[in-house]
């Protein structure tokens, strides 16, 4: 009998250290994951960082006072060293697309077909940008404008007021996703009613001839702003294989205070 309690009891404290084995086994993997989500973290807030200080480091660019020290704003990819990271910065003049928020319906138009709408649609949704925004030549009663929404299956009408995002654009009577994916890449909501020629893309440079020729009038360049708009990406490569990349759009001037405006600072895309 004495025996036979002896075996149980030793397989009691068999089963035991296994399960004392499995606790500390599986307490040890949970702990080295934690430590490696935690070292994931801590290397993504210092990309993060470092992006942060690479766009601060392109304002700053932008104020040099020898305009032959600054980065141009082609797109034209540089790379700095904040810490430990290293930052591909790219900066676009954001004054060379077009605004859909105060544009001439001409110019609207012409971005369309240049993007591959048929010359009545563009003709149709460019007009309905207009209402949309209260900017129309001759704007219609907004009953009738109600009226085409209604018809058209939907609850609400034009607010006339600036757009606050780009996806509201889907919201304008005609606009299909494929179309507003075609013109995404040339708008922005922070550039002046007529693009700069200078820095426009092919597609706003085309646009922007074909308007002109329409209303016989020639494209000309801009001159050298004293306050400009800039588009800067900036992508950090930082430790354990890190990598952030942040965007901000920024009024630069020397005559503002501290030298720039933020108007949108956040992840890889925004409006």
């Amino acid at each position: 009998m004495w025996r036979r309690s002896g075996g149980f009891a030793l397989l009691v404290v068999l089963w035991t250290l296994v399960l004392i084995a499995f606790i500390v086994a599986h307490l040890t993997a949970s702990g080295r994951t934690e430590i490696r989500i935690a070292g994931n973290l801590v290397a993504d807030a210092v990309a993060e960082a470092a992006d942060d200080g690479a766009i601060f480091a392109a304002i700053f660019n932008q104020l040099e006072p020898n305009p032959d020290q600054r980065w141009p704003l082609n797109g034209q990819a540089h790379e700095i060293i904040i810490g430990n990271s290293r930052v591909k910065v790219q900066l676009e003049d954001e004054a060379g697309r077009v605004n859909p928020s105060t544009a001439s319906p001409a110019l609207l138009e012409a971005l369309l077909r240049t993007t591959g709408s048929d010359p009545e649609s563009a003709r149709r949704l460019a007009a309905a940008i207009g209402e949309w925004v209260g900017s129309a030549p001759a704007p219609r009663p907004q009953n009738a404008q109600l009226a085409d929404y209604r018809a058209a299956g939907l609850d609400y009408g034009p607010p006339g007021e600036p757009f606050e995002t780009l996806d509201e654009l889907g919201r304008v009577l005609g606009m299909t996703p494929a179309v507003l994916a075609a013109i995404r890449p040339h708008l922005t909501l922070f550039g002046p009613p007529q693009p700069n020629p200078a820095s426009a893309d092919p597609v706003v440079a085309a646009a922007l001839a074909e308007s002109a020729q329409a209303a016989q009038a020639p494209v000309s360049p801009n001159q050298p702003p004293d306050i400009l708009i800039a588009r800067i990406a900036a992508t950090a490569f930082g430790p354990s294989n890190a990598r952030v990349t942040k965007s901000a759009i920024v009024r630069v001037g020397a005559m503002l205070p501290g030298g720039y405006a933020g108007l949108a600072w956040g992840g890889s895309g925004f409006d």
